[in-house]
């Protein structure tokens, strides 16, 4: 079975266009030790305790319990589960072509683009003075209505059940946004916590997935795909409760000339990304990045249809497709330990070739699978999905970090968040144009629900195409994962300049407005 090809996207902290809070000194930080013990196990036992303990006293319980149901119910759990049930409410209950299933998955990640436009609605626009707690119960109402919709609408016209998975996507992507700014607020206050936050965040969503993939299977089984996806209109309604509860200060209704200010630093922060775009530093493995992501086109649900075929096929029941994702996960997180431990001082461009001529010899598991010469071999269908699931979510993990880090990289200072969304959005663009691209190349080989003849075919294209990948490698710099990329310095705000005069800030104090310089890369690092 091949690999989910839409992997998580990192969470970007969308930059605050207010005055950033003073950092705390460290001494009012309760750093976390663990407290000694005469039994180690017990010690064992009560350590996460402890550290979620300490996380509560720093940050505030509704914080935590915030990170909880965004990453863990929403993102973790639902995100998994939505995963799966859709795939078969589509091939059972919708009874469509697996071309055009893949074409409707792209319409998922459309939300996922917008997630800058998500992000500047919590900054700059408050609600009532709130610029969280409103977002929350918006996801939140938003998540529970689609739910509701899909669960209970009987046999729903295409475009419609469309229309309400992809309201599903939406929520998760707005409380996404929503809680990073929460995620990216605390990390200033509390810098020396931020790696702890990180991992409070990474942890709940493993867990979440984990928990989602291992029990679609059941609800599929039980109770149908459509009341399956009824389910996952629980998350949002906690995210409703969310947004009444948790701890948020709320600041003054913005006036007209405040307004005006805002929308200065929008227009500020959008000509910064434009000219830092332009640089060819930054251009360039953008676009090896978007051209990676697209070119590996996804032939998930035809192989989807194929292996739960039961003329065809395998026949694998639905208990066992959510087991072999949940296997798949924990992989995933080996991956992630595999590139801490081994890879993280390796070159980028050294590192993703490596990688992505990997990504395209694995792939050609999936060719013998479908061929079924696993079989001839005498490896059983069952063990060669398994070992085939790890090795491609292991991959997979691993060409996803370095890119992850060289996006970081191309962030320059000043609009930091805002500019790590923007590619966060191509590399959206190219997990939909490899949706798109993979369900034409399904179409074409004439893939249905029945015809599976051509599949391995269609295998075959995808998996030269990764490997023609190779060729676009040079578009990577050849710096070191530890080196600068992209410097920035101080630029004096624009108006300021053209006026000869200072800026006021927006509470009336008057002072040199600082923003952005970008400034070529040294000639230490090549494009």
């Amino acid at each position: 079975m091949g690999s989910l090809e839409t992997e998580k996207l990192v969470q970007d902290s969308l930059s605050d266009h207010h005055k950033p809070p003073p950092l705390l000194p460290p001494s009012t930080a309760t750093y976390f030790q663990p407290k000694a013990s005469k039994n180690r196990l017990l010690s064992l036992l009560l350590e996460p305790i402890q550290w979620l303990r300490m996380l509560s006293d720093n940050l505030n319980p509704t914080f935590v319990l915030g990170v909880f149901v965004v990453y863990g119910l929403n993102q973790g759990f639902a995100g998994s589960f939505f995963k799966v049930v859709s795939d078969y409410y589509w091939k059972d209950v919708q009874r469509v072509q697996p071309s055009a299933v893949q074409l409707y998955i792209g319409f998922y990640y459309i939300p996922w683009i917008m997630k800058p436009l998500w992000g500047l609605l919590t900054d700059v626009f408050p609600v009532m003075g709130y610029r969280r707690r409103p977002y929350f119960v918006a996801s939140g109402v938003l998540g529970v209505a689609s739910a509701m919709a899909v669960a209970a609408g009987g046999k729903l016209l295409v475009p419609l059940a469309l229309t309400f998975l992809t309201g599903l996507t939406a929520s998760l992507a707005i409380a996404d946004v929503t809680i990073d700014a929460c995620v990216a607020h605390n990390s200033i206050m509390m810098a020396a916590l931020a790696p702890d936050m990180q991992s409070l965040c990474g942890l709940c969503s493993s867990a979440g997935a984990l928990i989602g993939y291992s029990t679609s299977g059941f609800f599929v089984h039980h109770i149908g795909a459509q009341g399956a996806l009824g389910v996952l209109a629980i998350p949002p309604a906690l995210l409703i409760v969310l947004g009444f509860v948790i701890h948020e200060v709320r600041t003054d209704v913005l006036n007209s000339e405040k307004k005006k200010k805002a929308t200065e630093k929008i227009g500020t922060a959008v000509r910064g990304m434009y000219e830092t775009i332009k640089l060819p530093q930054v251009w360039k493995p953008s676009l090896y990045m978007y051209l990676s992501f697209s070119l590996n086109i996804s032939t998930h649900e035809g192989q989807f249809y194929w292996y739960t075929d039961p003329k065809a096929g395998p026949a694998f029941s639905q208990e066992f497709v959510g087991m072999v994702h949940a296997i798949g996960a924990l992989a995933s997180m080996v991956g992630v330990l595999i590139y801490q431990k081994n890879l993280k001082d390796c070159s980028f461009r050294k590192l993703l070739f490596s990688v992505q001529l990997l990504y395209g010899v694995t792939g050609m598991l999936d060719l013998i699978f479908v061929r079924r010469w696993n079989l001839a071999l005498g490896v059983p269908d069952s063990f060669f999905v398994i070992a085939e699931e790890c090795v491609s979510r292991v991959v997979s993990r691993i060409r996803w970090m370095p890119m992850i880090v060289l996006s970081t990289k191309l962030c320059p200072l000043g609009i930091e968040g805002m500019f790590f969304a923007l590619l966060m959005c191509i590399d959206s663009l190219g997990f939909l144009s490899s949706k798109m691209g993979g369900g034409l190349v399904l179409n074409l080989m004439h893939v249905t629900r029945t015809d599976f003849s051509n599949l391995w075919l269609a295998l075959l294209i995808r998996n030269v195409l990764r490997l023609a990948t190779l060729g676009l490698i040079f578009l990577v710099p050849e710096a070191e994962q530890s080196d600068v990329i992209v410097a920035s310095g101080a630029m004096s705000n624009k108006r300021g300049h053209e006026n000869g005069k200072d800026a006021d800030d927006d509470d009336g104090h008057h002072y040199r407005h600082e923003g952005l310089q970008l400034v070529p890369m040294s000639e230490k690092s090549e494009v």
